[in-house]
């Protein structure tokens, strides 16, 4: 089978499209034949190294699969063969989705929403899973509480928008101006340029100086420290960014904060819940470029650099093998 292969960590030019032979499923295992998968954050920090003690070189990478099972292992006892599932590979276990073909235990993959294509359902599992992972299975999001999504228009902000309102809370994210119509129709309440506008002034103008119950942070820098100034009391924060310098969480420890932080995990119980959210159409993928598995090294690129689009939204599709169009 075809995969694009690290043999060493470093820039896109590591990436090695190479032929490889075909996994075999093991117990509770199915071999899936990858349709689609994606790019996220997380495969390039993979990629130049970030997590080098992790893994062991040569590595294939990717955190998405949506494909089609063509073999099961011993033991399988809830998929055939034939049957269309989506789900995130335990990477640092094994293989990632780069790869025409990809094995993965029964206990991680879901069956993949009918109303969508392979190639939107790839861009789901790692970026839809954490929104899923933060919101519900951390915050434990209530109806009406009130919500601050950083970076709305983003991989993770898109699924995080659509799921918090599914949930029935109040929606505020942050946006360059030219997303705020498209972040409106998707579902936020408010949207505020962060380019021009002090988010922490209109928040608290906004909420009347209550603050909002829920932060969902997806850019690091100095936003847990600064989260404190707007959190309600009893507030929470939740963080899917590595902490790379001490932050200051005084104003948080007088709100009784609670801080969570997230690398999301495998199962299917989470894929099932986001598979019902699509198929109800509180959920839709947002797909904004999408690459061949030799092109992976321009996909890491723009999505690392935003590189002759700085106006980039939602996820960045890798096509590895063609599909019947949905009818």
């Amino acid at each position: 089978m075809k995969a694009a292969i690290l043999k060493e960590f470093g820039s896109v030019e590591k990436f090695e499209i190479v032929e490889i032979p075909m996994p075999k499923p093991g117990f509770r295992e199915v071999l899936v034949k990858v349709i689609a998968t994606s790019v996220n954050p997380l495969d390039f920090q993979v990629r130049r190294g970030d997590y080098k003690n992790e893994l062991t070189l040569p590595v294939i990478t990717g955190h998405d699969v949506s494909g089609i099972i063509v073999e099961l292992g011993s033991g399988v006892e809830n998929f055939k063969i034939g049957d269309e599932v989506y789900y995130t590979p335990e990477i640092f276990k094994g293989q990632g989705s780069y790869a025409q073909y990809h094995c993965a235990h029964e206990s991680i993959i879901g069956l993949k929403p009918k109303n969508i294509s392979h190639l939107e359902a790839a861009t789901l599992p790692l970026a839809a899973g954490t929104a899923w992972e933060m919101l519900v299975t951390r915050a434990q999001l209530k109806i009406n509480q009130s919500i601050l999504i950083h970076g709305g228009a983003g991989g993770v902000g898109i699924p995080t928008i659509q799921i918090a309102k599914a949930m029935g809370a109040i929606v505020y994210t942050t946006a360059r101006k030219v997303h705020h119509k498209f972040l409106t129709e998707l579902g936020a309440d408010f949207v505020i340029d962060y380019e021009n506008e002090n988010y922490l002034d209109v928040i608290m103008q906004l909420t009347n100086n209550k603050g909002v119950d829920v932060i969902i942070d997806t850019l690091g820098g100095n936003t847990l420290s600064e989260s404190g100034k707007i959190l309600s009391q009893m507030g929470q924060v939740v963080t899917l960014v590595d902490i790379d310098k001490p932050q200051n969480l005084i104003e948080a420890w007088g709100k009784n904060a609670t801080y969570h932080f997230v690398f999301t995990r495998q199962n299917r119980n989470k894929m099932d819940e986001l598979t019902k959210l699509v198929e109800n159409k509180k959920l839709k993928p947002v797909v904004n470029k999408v690459f061949s598995l030799e092109d992976i090294g321009k996909a890491h690129s723009l999505l690392e650099t935003r590189a002759g689009d700085k106006d980039l939204y939602g996820k960045i599709g890798i096509e590895i093998a063609s599909e019947m169009p949905l009818t």
